[in-house]
């Protein structure tokens, strides 16, 4: 079910249930926070002070606000329910923030490709990093896992990586190279996390032990972004470059959606209020896939 997401565009890009029962969602192009209320179907748009500050993925915080990263301006953002909105610098120049999660300590952990860091920020605004042992590993996306450790991907070095909330880090690196991990997600169930490889057209699953499962899609084009995990225990996975959802079971079971949108370029993804998986598409819509 594709729904109006603004200005085709503004480029809807990051999405996240927020605690208000609504769907929260970014504007890349734009600099716009968005909001769509369900089940009215009702639409509201919170602009940024800075247009060009290109708001990427969006996650719940601890304090019931809504934060996202602020990738073209190098700050983090934070918003409530009510749509009104602080900022954050960053201590390093050009860190380029992308992904962010709300971590098990309380505090919000963010990925910042342009420094090579992990950065961490409390509910009141106080930062610390974490450098990387590797240079231009370019840190993508981050997710909280059940162990009570960070999981994040590490784009241009074909490795998933584990980081204790002290700042230890344990890589796990690729099968595949050239597989360039993006989206990542983990699994409340068992412990295990997802990812995309979106270099290698895959899918794949790290156990908490660190064994890897890669699951080639039919499509190698696919160009797969992000992923979310159902109540199941299944993977979706938006692939950026065929315009389709799929979603993948722990055995490999794979199906297939397609997005009726002409260039639809789905990025985020999120389990809805609604029971539905919903994904932002950056020609100017929000979708909402039901399994089968």
């Amino acid at each position: 079910m594709p729904a109006d997401g603004g200005d085709a565009g503004a480029g809807p890009y990051g999405i996240t249930a927020g605690p208000d029962g609504a769907l929260w969602f970014t504007l890349v192009h734009t600099g716009v926070i968005g909001r769509l209320e369900l089940p009215a179907g009702k639409f509201s748009f919170h602009p940024l002070h800075a247009p060009d500050s290109g708001p990427t993925v969006i996650t719940p915080g601890p304090d019931g606000a809504l934060w996202f990263c602020r990738t073209k301006d190098h700050r983090i953002g934070r918003m409530d329910t009510e749509g009104r909105t602080c900022e954050f610098a960053l201590p390093a120049p050009e860190s380029s923030p992308y992904g962010i999660t709300a971590g098990p300590d309380g505090a919000l952990w963010f990925t910042e490709p342009g420094a090579d860091r992990i950065g961490r920020i409390t509910t009141s605004g106080e930062t610390a990093q974490f450098p990387l042992p590797v240079r231009g590993a370019y840190p993508s996306a981050i997710t909280a896992g059940r162990d009570g450790a960070l999981w994040f991907t590490l784009n241009q070095a074909d490795v998933v990586a584990r980081m204790t909330t002290a700042g230890e880090i344990t890589s796990f690196p690729l099968p595949t190279k050239g597989a360039a991990p993006v989206g990542i997600a983990a699994d409340p169930r068992d412990g295990a996390v997802w990812f995309a490889e979106i270099g290698a057209g895959a899918v794949g699953r790290v156990t908490a032990s660190g064994d890897i499962t890669e699951f080639p899609l039919p499509d190698p084009s696919a160009r797969p972004h992000a992923v979310a995990v159902d109540a199941a225990g299944a993977c979706w996975v938006t692939q950026w470059g065929t315009g389709r959802i799929g979603r993948i079971t722990p055995d490999g079971t794979f199906t297939d959606t397609p997005l009726h949108t002409p260039h639809a370029e789905p990025h985020g993804l999120t389990p809805g209020p609604d029971g539905a998986i919903w994904t932002a598409l950056e020609s100017g819509a929000l979708a909402r896939v039901t399994e089968g």
